[in-house]
């Protein structure tokens, strides 16, 4: 039987983020799915794997069930296929931040930047005064990228922050499109530039895969594979899978 899978993150206040994980993990075990979750007081962070009515059970629970109290009703989420299950195990995590960046003045709650649909992405960074950032770690921009793409060229995410530092200047980088994953590495860099004083910051809205999701293969700007961080490891156009072998952690 196919395995559905779903990645998901919203920021969210959760001030209550440690009582929420074993009524989350009981819920989840209950469904025999697999797959890891993360959470914070900002927010939650995850991609978890199973039959495709648990999977649908589990999206209703965070978006309109009582265990987040409607408060996750804006959910991103993205649903693919694997052939079999691609996690060996579920974690549901606590952890100071969703996506970690060290930056406390980088708050999506607050302030983000201006998000581009997939089928409008493509006239965004084509145009010759915008700067394209690959916000992702090197070895994943090794692996696919769009045309023209600056890579920040960092192990980590938390290094974002010293790249913009040293890289970037809101007087000379006007318009900044940035694109990572699935999204959610662009709603903290988002913030993180804004709050620097950058004017123009666009973010593609449901990351990569959701652009290799809609965008047709003959109009496509991406080039090579999308890592993914689970044992499917890379996904193409279509969100079909590609290579075998074992994910790595964010």
């Amino acid at each position: 039987m196919i395995t559905k899978v779903a990645a998901f993150y919203q920021f969210a206040a959760l001030p209550e983020y440690h009582e929420l994980r074993e009524p989350l993990r009981a819920f989840c075990a209950q469904l025999s799915l697999k797959g890891s979750v993360l959470l914070a007081r900002e927010g939650i962070n995850g991609t978890i794997a199973g039959a495709p009515e648990a999977i649908e059970a589990f999206a209703h629970e965070l978006a309109h069930g009582a265990m987040f109290g409607g408060r996750l009703n804006n959910l991103e989420l993205k649903f693919s296929t694997a052939e079999a299950m691609p996690f060996g195990r579920l974690k549901v995590r606590l952890k100071k931040e969703i996506v970690t960046l060290g930056d406390e003045a980088a708050d999506p709650t607050r302030q983000v930047g201006t998000y581009v649909n997939a089928l409008e992405w493509n006239a965004l960074i084509a145009a010759p005064d915008t700067l394209v950032l690959d916000t992702r770690n090197a070895f994943e921009v090794a692996m696919g990228t769009f045309d023209g793409a600056v890579d920040p060229g960092i192990k980590s995410f938390g290094e974002f922050k010293d790249f913009a530092a040293v890289k970037l200047d809101p007087a000379q980088h006007r318009r900044i499109a940035m694109f990572c994953t699935g999204g959610i590495r662009c709603e903290k860099a988002s913030a993180h530039l804004l709050a620097r004083g950058f004017a123009e910051v666009y973010h593609l809205k449901g990351g990569i895969l959701k652009y290799l999701e809609e965008v047709p293969e003959a109009q496509s700007r991406w080039r090579g594979e999308c890592f993914v961080f689970d044992e499917r490891v890379a996904l193409s156009h279509g969100l079909r899978e590609k290579d075998k072998g074992h994910g790595r952690d964010e």
